[in-house]
């Protein structure tokens, strides 16, 4: 594996981990302040998380980075055909939901559910972490 390639899916994976931080905290102060446009904004940073957690893995074993959230889940699903533990693991699917329920539901929509929002947290930290077991578990990438 190139060592450029090696450092954006690093940094890919640092950049969700610092979304999924900064993330958190905000959306924990949002919902205690009751601040309805922090808690948009910290959606949309969990969000940004899966997103770059998502770069990560599609780089890593596809060799190139999505243009747009449409690329990202036909490059899923394309994963999922080659690599069974992507499958296994429903990372597409798993993607849609964030997007939806992070992007779509609470930071355009506006739909404030502080309990899912909470449980959303949790499944984002277990994404970022499947992502990065697949990378480590499988030091080589697919040959293109």
């Amino acid at each position: 594996m190139a060592v450029g390639k090696i450092e954006r899916v690093k940094m890919f994976l640092e950049d969700a981990e610092s979304f999924l931080t900064r993330g958190s905290s905000e959306l924990e102060e949002g919902i205690r302040l009751n601040d309805q446009l922090k808690i948009r904004d910290a959606a949309e940073k969990l969000w940004n998380a899966v997103v770059s957690a998502t770069n990560a893995l599609i780089l890593y074993y596809l060799d190139v980075v999505p243009a747009s959230h449409w690329e990202r889940r036909k490059f899923l699903d394309k994963l999922e055909d080659e690599v069974p533990e992507v499958e296994r693991l429903g990372f597409r699917d798993r993607y849609g939901a964030r997007e939806r329920y992070l992007h779509q539901m609470t930071f355009y929509d506006g739909i404030i559910d502080p309990e899912m929002l909470k449980k959303e947290v949790d499944k984002v930290r277990k994404y970022i972490d499947d992502v990065k077991k697949l990378i480590t578990d499988n030091p080589t990438a697919i040959a293109r």
